[in-house]
């Protein structure tokens, strides 16, 4: 029985996530192929963010644009501020976080547990509940850069910084390389900040040149498709945010993109649930979603791996598990 080392800080827990085969949900549809999830749960705040939180803070330390004790602040939908909380309190920096009422509340009482000042923005008057429009996202925007200048504070800005991309090209892809024994043919990610999306398929593509790569999106809202939006909210938190221009999105390494409705995204999520015992959020749905689509289409027998982005347990207040 090999026993983990002793971690001397909470960051030394963040990555190395383990990776599962799902087999059962493939074997009831009769569908050929391989899906590889990778549970990125396990992290210490619940989700894939952590990894960039630690990166961007690490590296803004080590260039100096980030003091001792300086506070920082940062637009949230709740996983990056989680971690970024985690990892400011690990380093002696205090945390503000600025999010959308439109994301669920346990999102919020997490980062203030983990001693984060969480400021929430209210939707615009036209956003439905629970679903983070554009506009919503920019009355968020809005009031991350008041709190800047007010608390003369260093911005994350994870939808900017290249610490986001380098997190995943550094470490998430090389992880799902050795764990899947260099045998993925897909990749395939939601479209959020996109940082996964870029790191994880450049370094892919440096180990397999045909690797394909797919982005994400809401069906209603597919902009970085060219399809036009019928409905700029949705239930797929964390993403699909109506933005047309990304500038963390290597376009040249898209494949295809593909859309998931909400309904479809929230019965992935179940299926993920029952029948592999993965307890993910919506946006794992969407992934699990859009691969058991690509597997009855185009990559037939293909291999193709995922993150599970969250837990589920951040979206027990939703309709996401009745």
């Amino acid at each position: 029985m090999t026993v983990p080392a002793l971690k001397q800080s909470i960051l030394d827990v963040i990555g190395n996530t383990p990776m599962v085969e799902l087999h059962r949900s493939l074997e009831s549809r009769g569908l050929k192929g391989r899906l590889l999830a990778k549970l990125e749960y396990f992290n210490p705040g619940f989700s894939k963010k952590d990894r960039i939180a630690l990166e961007i803070i690490r590296e803004a330390r080590a260039r100096g644009s980030l003091k001792e004790g300086q506070a920082v602040v940062e637009l949230t939908s709740g996983n990056t501020g989680t971690g970024l909380a985690i990892v400011c309190r690990a380093l002696g920096h205090p945390f503000v976080a600025v999010m959308s009422r439109g994301n669920t509340m346990e999102r919020a009482r997490m980062m203030q547990a983990l001693g984060a000042e969480v400021f929430l923005v209210d939707q615009a008057p036209e956003s439905p509940r629970g679903q983070v429009s554009g506009r919503d996202l920019a009355l968020v925007e809005t009031r991350t850069q008041e709190m800047v200048r007010e608390r003369n504070a260093f911005r994350a800005d994870q939808f900017l910084t290249q610490e986001n991309v380098l997190a995943h090209e550094r470490h998430t892809g090389p992880e799902i390389w050795e764990q899947s024994r260099h045998g993925v043919d897909v990749f395939l990610d939601f479209a959020g900040t996109s940082g996964t999306f870029t790191g994880v398929t450049r370094f892919l593509r440096q180990k397999k040149k045909d690797l394909r790569a797919y982005l994400v999106e809401p069906a209603n809202a597919a902009v970085l498709s060219g399809k036009p939006v019928t409905r700029d909210s949705h239930k797929i938190q964390g993403g699909g945010y109506n933005m047309p221009d990304l500038p963390l999105l290597d376009k040249s390494l898209i494949t295809a993109c593909i859309q998931v409705t909400d309904e479809e995204a929230m019965e992935g999520s179940r299926i993920l649930a029952s029948e592999e015992g993965i307890f993910g959020g919506v946006s794992a749905g969407a992934h699990m979603a859009a691969a058991m689509q690509l597997l009855q289409t185009r990559e037939q027998g293909s291999t193709i791996a995922f993150l599970i982005p969250d837990s589920g347990l951040k979206y027990l207040s939703t309709d996401l598990y009745p």
